[in-house]
This record gives structure tokens, C-alpha cells and sequence, in this order.
């Protein structure tokens, strides 16, 4: 397959370069006088990072820092490693209502460097390293330590706000890559870079992707593109885009395996969209083999084996993807419509029953034992019975009121069909069928260019298989599970 795969990347670049005589040039528009951008602190926040970058010699640094509070109606607890900092979602570690501090609700603080250097006309050396922290605990973003946080903890209201991520505590968690760049060739890039699908969901979703009010932004899963949130970046991959005319096309390829810090054994995604008239769509086909899904380990198990407490379990699957979004503007509104279908069935493959019998190390170098040291801690038949078939739809719109004030809103909808082997008439199992809606609004203002004063409200429920394992903060049954989170706060970028 990976022959066939860089075989197909290849291919591309010998189009865009076979075309090359055809393409058209981007013209460069006359530029336009820039602010005094250091005349004072004020006239610096008024500027932004285009028109008075921190630059020099082609270096840029930058960065945002996000940082809130809000109310929920069924809060978790706060969890200094967690990307979200708190589950805004309804979630197993939901608890009784709160006000608390609430980190990166309209987007990741970050810091990073990149680059953007000509090296011939019209050729550019390009490259980005980026990471991504919690602005009040001051910790990189690590979702499989925050999994580590909770080990042998019983669920609500117990544990702390907890998901796996691709984000696991590595200096560079959010990207880093270098390539080469060129209007009429493309783009050609090499290292740890964002999939496909993870653009896609932050370009053509209302809220932009947002922690505090979006479920794909939340959740992370339908961003991975493969229902897997550590596929929402490749570690060591290949990336090359094409544009031509109005039509844009891409290819993904990931180098390497676990070992290189990945989570999949092999993982691919092509990408084809473009822009017309006000209207830009892109769809994304994803594949991945042995697929990772971090869990952490039960009371249970940590009584038996002590010696595990900072270890992980983990879930093994072949899993498929396509997705398909798309978005139009007309002055000042913009509408925005997306549809995911995720498949994820058993591995196929023995180089994933050696890892279920050995162990491995994850993404974020945290052991996961195999099963002859711990039994069962890692599954490669979660999907025996069939297929686990989970698809998310949305829809949303934007409106400016003025030149720096906002409000959007968005509808989300996930579901997953019954795949337990039984007729599931009550929708208890994990495995049954069962769906999630979710609800968003925000209002943006941006007094001065680099900051936004942002709040909005987020209404999530979950119901049948996805309901599995939710127990109520008082310890009655919880039929209906859910939570309204609130939130504001203060975004700057520099």
C-alpha cells in the first residue's frame, strides 16, 4: 500500500510540474501603507499580526493567549494537563453545577515560530513550530496525561475533565514542519503537520472549531477525520497542496509507525475542494491502520498491578473516513454546512496482535502494557461483531454587525449505529446505538485588532450507547444526561 501511496503523491507533483507552462500566477496587489505599529503599546493592539508581525530576517514569533471562566450546569473537575483545561461537553466525568476557570475557550493558546524565506523568484522556504499550553497552569497541552490523571478513579464526580489527544505534551503538539513553496508548483511540506481533516473542521465550522462552543471542536473526534482524535495530526508525514484556478487538491502521507511517535501503524488522506463565487467546499477520503485509542486503567486493575499507575490502556482498529463540507459568504453573513462518516472495524494485520501481546510506547511516550502483563489491556476485537459506523452532521451561520463584532451559531448532531451483535432494545451498551445534539451560540467583539472579548453558551445531551457508563453526580440514574456550559473570556494574539 505504501508504495501505491507515495506512487500517487508523486504523481500529483508530476502534474502541477507538467501544467507548470498553464498555470496561472498569483498577482501580488499593490501594498497598502502600513500602520507606525510600535508608536505606542495601544497602536500595536490595534494592529494586526499581518500589517506589524515580530519579525526579522524572515523569523515571525507569535502566538495567542485565551483565557476565561464560565458557568456549567454539570461541570468536571479542572485538569491542568487537558487541552480544554474543562469539559464543556457533557461528559462521564460530569458533576454537580459550577463556576470555574475556563482556558482556550475560543481557541488554543499557543506560541510558535515560523518562517517564510525566498530563496529564487517566486520560491519560498517555509516552516512552522508551534505548541500549544494552558494558560493558567502553564502546561503543554498532553491528553493522554490527562488520561494518566485519572487512573484507578471511579467516574463522576470523582475524576477530573480527561480525553485522549494528539496533543500529548510534546514541545511541538500543535505542528512542526519545513518545506518548499511556489504559487504556480504548490506546496510541498515534511514533518508533524495537521490531517486534512482537522483544516477542514477548523475552516468550515461556525465557531471556528472552538474548545467552548463546538462538539467537534470539544470532542475532537469527528476532527480526526477516522473518529480517532490522535489522528488529527501525523507526526512524520509528507503533505503536498496544489492550487489551479479555483480548484485545490492535496495529498497526506504518514512515514513511519508507533515508534516515530504516530498513531497508526500506516495512515493516509487526499483532499479535493476549491472556491467559486462566494462558495468554497472541500472533501477528504482518510484511511489508518492500527489505530490507536488511549484509555485510562480501573481501580481494578491498578489493586492487581500496581506498578501500572502511570501506564495506559488502549483500543486497536482499522478505521476509514470520508467527510464532505462547505461554506458561502455574501457580505457580511456566512453560512456553513458539514457531514463525517467515520468507520472503524478490528485490525486486520499481525503486526497489531504483536503489539496487543507486547505493549507499546504511545504518542506521548506513556507505556501501554500488552496482554501478558496486563490481560485484556489492549483490544484488538473491539469491533467483532461489526462495524462501529459513527457520522456527524452541522450546520451554522455567522453574521458581522459591525466590521468588529460577531455573532455565529451552529447545530451539531453525532450518532453511531448499534454494532454490539444484538438487537440492543434498550440502548444501555456502549455498543448500541446512540446519538448526541448540541447546541452553540457566541458573540465575538474585537475592540482592537489583536483582542477579542468573546461569550456564548453551549447545550449538549447524549442518548442510548453513547449515554454508556454516565452516572449522575448524586448517584441516582441519569436517563438523560446532559450539561449547559456558559462561557466568556479574553483571546490576544501577538
Amino acid at each position: 500500500m505504501k508504495p501505491l501511496l507515495l506512487a500517487s503523491a508523486a504523481g500529483l507533483l508530476a502534474v502541477g510540474a507538467a501544467s507548470a507552462a498553464d498555470l496561472p500566477t498569483k498577482k501580488t496587489p499593490p501594498a497598502a501603507e502600513k500602520p507606525n505599529c510600535y508608536a505606542s503599546f495601544w497602536t500595536w493592539l490595534d494592529s494586526t499580526a499581518a500589517d506589524c508581525p515580530l519579525s526579522a530576517y524572515g523569523i515571525t514569533v507569535y502566538g495567542t493567549i485565551d483565557m476565561g471562566g464560565g458557568y456549567e450546569s454539570h461541570a468536571s473537575k479542572f485538569n491542568n494537563d487537558y487541552n480544554n483545561g474543562v469539559a464543556e461537553l457533557i461528559a462521564k466525568t460530569s458533576g454537580n453545577a459550577k463556576w470555574q476557570l475556563v482556558p482556550n475557550g475560543l481557541s488554543q493558546s499557543n506560541v510558535g515560530v515560523k518562517i517564510k524565506e525566498q530563496v529564487a523568484p517566486n520560491w519560498y522556504v517555509i516552516g512552522d513550530i508551534n505548541t500549544g499550553f494552558d494558560p493558567y497552569s502553564m502546561r503543554l497541552a498532553d491528553g493522554p496525561q490527562s488520561l494518566v490523571d485519572n487512573n484507578g478513579i471511579a467516574g463522576s464526580p470523582a475524576q477530573s475533565a480527561n480525553g485522549d489527544s494528539s496533543r500529548a505534551g510534546q514541545w511541538d503538539n500543535t505542528r512542526a514542519y519545513a518545506g518548499l513553496s511556489n504559487s504556480t508548483f504548490g506546496t510541498l511540506t515534511a514533518g508533524r503537520q495537521y490531517a486534512f481533516s482537522n483544516d477542514l473542521a477548523n475552516n468550515y465550522d461556525p465557531t471556528g472549531g472552538s474548545y467552548g462552543f463546538s462538539l467537534i471542536g470539544s470532542s475532537g473526534t469527528p476532527v480526526g477525520g477516522l473518529g480517532d482524535t490522535e489522528l488529527a495530526r501525523y507526526n512524520t508525514s509528507v503533505k503536498y497542496v496544489l492550487q489551479y484556478n479555483i480548484v485545490r487538491a492535496g495529498a497526506l502521507v504518514q512515514l513511519g509507525n508507533y515508534s516515530e511517535g504516530n498513531a497508526a501503524e500506516n495512515a493516509y488522506q487526499f483532499d479535493i475542494g476549491g472556491d467559486y463565487a462566494g462558495f468554497s467546499v472541500d472533501g477528504i477520503y482518510s484511511h489508518a491502520e492500527d489505530a490507536v485509542f488511549l484509555s485510562a486503567l480501573s481501580h481494578a486493575t491498578l489493586v492487581a498491578h500496581p506498578w501500572a499507575a502511570d501506564d495506559l490502556g488502549a483500543t486497536i482498529a482499522n478505521v476509514d473516513s470520508w467527510a464532505l463540507a462547505g461554506k458561502y459568504k455574501n457580505g457580511p453573513f456566512q453560512a456553513f454546512a458539514g457531514y463525517a462518516y467515520d468507520r472503524l472495524t478490528d485490525p486486520t494485520d499481525s503486526y497489531a496482535a504483536e503489539q496487543a501481546a507486547d505493549g507499546f510506547n504511545s504518542i506521548a511516550g506513556i507505556d501501554v502494557p500488552g496482554n501478558t502483563m496486563i490481560g485484556s489491556n489492549i483490544s484488538t476485537t473491539g469491533y467483532k461483531f461489526g462495524a462501529k459506523i459513527l457520522q456527524t452532521a452541522w450546520v451554522g451561520a455567522k453574521y458581522a454587525v459591525l466590521s468588529n463584532l460577531d455573532i455565529s451559531g451552529g447545530y451539531y448532531y453525532e450518532w453511531q449505529n448499534n454494532y454490539s451483535g444484538t438487537s440492543c432494545p434498550v440502548d444501555t451498551g456502549k455498543n448500541c446505538a446512540g446519538h448526541e445534539p448540541v447546541y452553540a451560540g457566541l458573540i465575538d467583539w474585537r475592540p482592537v485588532k489583536r483582542v477579542d472579548l468573546y461569550a456564548g453558551v453551549m447545550y449538549s445531551a447524549v442518548y442510548g450507547g453513547l449515554a454508556n457508563g454516565y452516572t449522575h453526580p448524586d448517584g441516582k440514574a441519569w436517563t438523560d444526561p446532559n450539561n449547559t456550559a456558559f462561557t466568556s473570556g479574553v483571546r490576544v494574539a501577538f
